[in-house]
């Protein structure tokens, strides 16, 4: 569809509170289901053959997913005998708050969308397709909270992107804290703030 926005309405952003909802939205293929309707709303037979699965197994998943609050039938349509039901997410964004304390203690983990990307993109890595860099800067927990705001903003930009093209892209990003990389030390007061001398010489 050329729409850059689901056939249905759905918040900007729900905050995952509970364990149900971080164990729902930690499996795979119940990821990939809220991918597809990012897109559009679609019944359990839709969804199951989108992804090459069980009728079953899609319906099972559907229903974790509804159970956490995820997604929620969005309308319904009679097809002779039968009420056919169409789902859609509850959000455009889902997000897991840092530190986040759930009422039975600390909330499980989610997948790691790193090593999710990483597997995604061998392919395209071999075909000479992935646009990747990796950078890496000294800076305060504030700093890196500040800047993961505006990536957020990033992050809803591709996400109303219209769904016109041929073929799926995906867009990783992090920011992500490295206790044990190498930095330098301070530099002395009697460190030199010019250039090199002419000679070029330098330690």
């Amino acid at each position: 569809m050329s729409s850059n926005t689901p056939d249905y309405e759905l918040d900007e952003t729900i905050e995952l509170t509970t364990a149900e909802q971080v164990r729902a939205i930690g499996d795979p293929l119940r990821t990939t289901l809220l991918g597809l309707l990012h897109e559009r709303a679609a019944t359990v037979t839709e969804l199951a053959a989108a992804v090459k699965r069980p009728k079953s197994t899609v319906a099972h998943h559907v229903g974790v997913l509804a159970k956490a609050g995820l997604l929620r039938v969005v309308r319904t349509r009679r097809v002779r005998a039968i009420e056919e039901r169409y789902y859609g997410r509850t959000a455009r964004m889902f997000f897991v708050g840092l530190g986040r304390q759930s009422p039975d203690g600390q909330l499980p983990p989610d997948f790691n969308d790193f090593e999710v990307a990483a597997r995604e993109s061998a392919p395209a890595y071999e075909r000479g397709q992935l646009r990747g860099f990796l950078r890496r800067a000294r800076i305060s927990d504030e700093q890196a909270a500040a800047f993961w705001e505006r990536i957020e903003q990033v992050i809803h930009e591709f996400d109303k992107l219209p769904r016109t093209g041929d073929t799926v892209h995906g867009f990783a990003v992090g920011v992500y804290p490295i206790p044990d990389h190498p930095t330098l030390p301070p530099a002395s007061p009697s460190s030199p703030s010019s250039p090199a001398s002419p000679t070029g010489e330098q330690d």
